[in-house]
């Protein structure tokens, strides 16, 4: 990486994003999932094209983040708050443990296999999640947070600042690894 960056550094031409700005009609539901549709998507852009070892390369010492950490965190994510804290399912977080609360981004390490797992991992909580929207009556469906009540309009606001918040960390790591910005 040479010279300061810039817009013609960026992952795609804006004209071939595949990310919209969100429905400009057809009402609240269809607006906050869009918008958490593009904010998972721009995590996927953000880890494109990469290696293991790149993908777990971790920020700065003492942060244990990196791009595959924050696959990895955000399929815990989906999980807790789908599966468990909406559905009432008894489902235990894949990487953090009560001896490893860090381990969705402790276990992050440089190896084809644990891409791959947290990959699919991450699908697989996104399409429950999709699928429990889909299929809920409204936005006023309440769920549980085990210190309160929360519906799912809440919980949708919730996940797109929750996306937007480490798609802002994924932005500044992968800038670091290869110099590529924006979107």
């Amino acid at each position: 990486m040479t010279g300061p960056l810039r817009r013609a550094d960026m992952f795609i031409d804006t004209a071939d994003d595949p990310r919209e700005d969100g429905p400009t009609l057809g009402g609240e539901l269809a607006t906050l999932v869009e918008f958490l549709r593009c904010q998972r998507l721009t995590l996927e852009l953000k880890c494109s094209g990469l290696d293991a070892e790149a993908l777990a390369r971790r920020a700065v010492e003492p942060s244990t983040m990196s791009l595959l950490g924050l696959v990895r965190h955000m399929a815990d994510v989906e999980r807790r708050w789908f599966r468990v804290r909406m559905a009432g399912l008894d489902a235990p977080p894949y990487y953090r443990t009560d001896a490893d609360p860090d381990g969705d981004f402790d276990g992050a390490v440089a190896d084809p296999a644990v891409v791959a797992d947290a990959w699919d991992t991450w699908r697989d909580e996104t399409a429950f999640a999709d699928r429990f929207v889909a299929r809920a009556p409204g936005l006023d469906v309440i769920g549980d947070t085990g210190n309160g009540p929360i519906s799912l309009r809440e919980l949708l606001v919730h996940m797109v600042e929750e996306y937007a918040r480490h798609n802002g960390h994924a932005d500044l790591l992968r800038e670091r690894i290869d110099g590529r910005i924006g979107q």
